[in-house]
């Protein structure tokens, strides 16, 4: 058995019966996350549920948590640590929090292209950072994405980094993030994703930047006018698991779920391609104005100061093996 609900709960442990009557226990639980149903972590999380479903015989159930129904991303994160979640996917914007080694992943113009990120991220490189953040009371199952991420506003069209001056504009909560955005003079205002559909829409900040499946998903084209693709940050993101279910599998279980999160990461990049492919389009159908064309140099330099933050706290090593191998 295989279904989504959309109430939140703790996992359970259901019995059901066989066609012989022999009962057999079953274990619901939790794969929560911040973005729509049927958006990019949606197919994700699906194609973990489905793939975890068959592999078990139907002994685990995942149930969707959409849309934040269980919290913010930083609020799942802890919910993990302590236990009332099992399961997420998640950007990294919070992860820095928890694992100050993951930070380098959002520093502005960091990867060349999606192959470049990839490449990386199932890597060696990226099997250590994993490693580092299964070390903070979380297990790191892999990288999945979110993509390159675009900046949309409500007050008029970003063109140059001068446009940037003043502008309200929601982040993650991640200060190399927020570093950048301050460094081009914007006003970074960090805030949950659950919150930002509001604030847009009661013009309590003027704009986010977010990757267009997010874009997409969150059909922000009611409450913004405006994209300009920046791609200022290529946007991992990362399948975690609690630990206080995880040492509780078997090493075969934990098997499953480690080709599940598998699936999830190939069904997750394939619908951020599709969206990559069809979104501005649909956004552009939608009302938005679309700026295609901008001066990345300018706007890498306009942000350059986060580099210098970032290497001033946690050194260069990794920052450096990354752009050597691109």
């Amino acid at each position: 058995m295989f279904r989504f609900r959309s109430f939140a709960a703790v996992s359970t442990v259901a019995v059901s019966f066989a066609l012989g009557g022999a009962a057999s226990a079953q274990t619901v639980l939790n794969f929560a996350h911040s973005t729509a149903q049927n958006s990019h972590y949606s197919m994700g999380v699906q194609a973990f549920g489905k793939t975890l479903s068959e592999l078990s015989n139907g002994k685990f159930e995942i149930r969707e948590q959409a849309a934040g129904a269980l919290g913010g991303e930083r609020d799942v994160i802890e919910g993990l640590q302590i236990g009332s979640v099992e399961l997420t996917i998640s950007s990294t914007g919070p992860l820095g929090n928890f694992v100050p080694e993951a930070l380098v992943l959002d520093l502005p113009f960091l990867f060349k292209d999606y192959d470049a990120a990839r490449s990386i991220l199932d890597g060696e490189i990226g099997q250590e950072l994993l490693a580092k953040v299964s070390e903070n009371n979380l297990v790191a199952l892999a990288w999945s994405e979110n993509g390159f991420r675009h900046v949309t506003n409500s007050r008029g069209p970003i063109n140059t980094p001068a446009d940037l001056e003043g502008l309200k504009i929601r982040t993650m909560e991640n200060q190399v993030h927020m570093e950048a955005f301050r460094a081009a003079g914007a006003s970074p205002t960090p805030m949950a994703f659950p919150e930002v559909f509001a604030a847009l829409q009661q013009h309590v900040i003027d704009g986010q930047e977010n990757p267009i499946p997010v874009i997409t998903a969150s059909k922000f084209w009611e409450v913004q006018d405006n994209l300009t693709l920046t791609g200022h940050v290529y946007s991992p993101a990362i399948i975690l698991a609690a630990p206080s279910l995880w040492d509780g599998l078997s090493d075969e279980e934990k098997g499953w779920f480690r080709e599940a999160a598998t699936a999830a990461v190939a069904a997750t990049r394939a619908k951020v391609e599709a969206d990559e492919a069809n979104g501005v389009a649909l956004l552009r159908k939608n009302g938005m104005k679309v700026i295609e064309k901008v001066d990345q140099a300018a706007f890498q330099k306009a942000v350059s100061p986060a580099y210098e933050t970032f290497v001033s706290k946690y050194g260069d090593e990794m920052l450096k093996r990354i752009q050597a191998a691109q």
